[in-house]
């Protein structure tokens, strides 16, 4: 099977690589050209056999409306557009109506991993068509981790965004429990080894989690977290997700508070943003900032 990919950043780049490893034929864009495989997404297209399927894996917002803008254009009724980034389900449902009018079938795949994706497989959250997501049942198979479970199809257009979205809002509360805790171990005079006491809980306990292993991770790195600025950004699916709980009527106040917590980032050197920067780099790679030395 064929699939094109545009954007071969850390998560795209990897899902080709994983994708191929499976068999797979995979066509990639990029605008950095020492990461592409061809010049152009016009180029891209002419690459694939019809009907043809265009996996998106750029930065929700503009820059993917502007490639499914141009995806409008070249593709043929029949093909399929995946956004597997972290768009908005309501630009989803715009999205899908636009491509439909062309005849050409949309799908959206909230996809999560982060940069362990590429070893241990990706979850996978679609919605869409029934008949389109069978057609891509290869593609996720490949993609999925072993075994029966990491990939479901959650239902309509815009449902996999928005499972992925909840998913996203429930880490952002696990991450600040741990780093609460964490910083109140750190504080008290009475315990002398926090690291090994976060250690301890992987195994075992009721809180043992991937997240705590990674905690670990990051604490055998920097065990007191001095080398990072308590500073956390939030992508944006923490605030649609209390939106959303808003619209809803549905009472979310751990993940409210989680994102109301990494606020305070924006204002001082907080402690458990520390931690919650230190998990984010250890799941995502995404970068951390340095103390500032004066």
């Amino acid at each position: 099977m064929q699939l094109g990919l545009i954007g071969l950043g850390k998560m795209g780049g990897s899902m080709r690589e994983r994708l191929r490893n499976a068999g797979l034929t995979v066509v990639g864009y990029d605008r950095n050209p020492e990461l592409s495989d061809v010049d152009s997404m016009v180029e891209l297209v002419d690459r694939l056999e019809s009907p043809r399927t265009v996996w998106v894996m750029v930065p929700a917002g503009a820059a993917t409306r502007y490639v499914i803008d141009q995806l409008t254009t070249l593709l043929k009724p029949g093909d399929i557009v995946v956004d597997g980034g972290n768009s908005r389900w309501t630009d989803d449902e715009r999205h899908a109506k636009q491509l439909h009018a062309r005849g050409i079938g949309f799908i959206d795949a909230g996809v999560s991993g982060g940069v362990w994706g590429l070893q241990n497989g990706y979850a996978l959250m679609v919605g869409g068509d029934e008949e389109h997501v069978d057609w891509l049942k290869p593609v996720f198979d490949a993609l999925k981790p072993e075994g029966p479970y990491g990939f479901v199809h959650a239902g309509k257009v815009g449902a996999g965004h928005f499972a992925k979205m909840v998913h996203n809002g429930i880490e952002y509360a696990m991450m600040q429990a741990y780093a609460e805790g964490w910083e109140l171990l750190e504080t008290v005079p009475s315990v002398t080894d926090v690291r090994e006491v976060f250690r301890s809980w992987t195994q075992g306990t009721v809180i043992r989690s991937w997240l705590l292993d990674l905690a670990v991770d990051a604490l055998d790195d920097d065990e007191h977290l001095e080398k990072i600025r308590g500073y956390a950004e939030d992508s944006g699916e923490g605030r649609w997700t209390v939106e959303a709980g808003i619209d809803n009527a549905v009472p979310m106040p751990a993940i409210t508070a989680a994102l109301f917590a990494r606020f305070t980032s924006r204002q001082e050197d907080s402690p458990q943003m520390k931690m919650v920067a230190a998990l984010r780099n250890q799941f995502g790679g995404h970068a951390v900032e340095a103390v500032r030395k004066d």
